[in-house]
């Protein structure tokens, strides 16, 4: 019932009175501000006592203010610094990646054998042998 009471007011509209009234109410606001804006940009708007009432509001206002370029400030330093470290990670890649490469090279048996050929070691040309001790060679020792 509530809701077809609501849906009829909402389908015939305002009255000519009412429409009326409305737009009176609305001029007569839009004038307040206007007035409200004149007296606040004139000499005898601008009093002392509206300075000192406002001056905790403007006091917020600067803090915000303050924070927001402390937050930007902050924000950009931060943005420098990733870039930085971001380059420094790169350049370890790269580095890791080459000392890897070198690494492998240096451990091929080829390049060991020519390394060890300087101080007098040689590669083995013919396969180990196998000592075989007998039951008797180990009792005796």
């Amino acid at each position: 019932m509530v809701k077809g009471m609501l849906n009829r007011y909402k389908n015939e509209g305002l009255s000519e009175e009412q429409q009326e009234a409305l737009q009176n109410d609305v001029e007569a606001k839009a004038d307040e501000s206007k007035d409200f804006l004149k007296s606040l940009l004139t000499p005898k708007g601008f009093s002392t006592a509206r300075a000192v009432a406002a001056v905790p509001f403007i006091g917020y206002l600067a803090l915000l203010a303050i924070i927001y370029i402390a937050n930007r400030h902050f924000a950009e330093d931060s943005v420098r610094e990733i870039d930085t470290l971001s380059k420094e990670v790169k350049y370890l890649s790269w580095e890791y990646k080459s000392l890897k490469a070198d690494l492998m090279l240096k451990s091929t048996q080829s390049e060991v054998a020519r390394k060890v050929d300087t101080i007098g070691l040689k590669a083995l040309v013919e396969p180990p042998k196998k000592i075989v001790l007998g039951q008797e060679d180990i009792v005796n020792k």
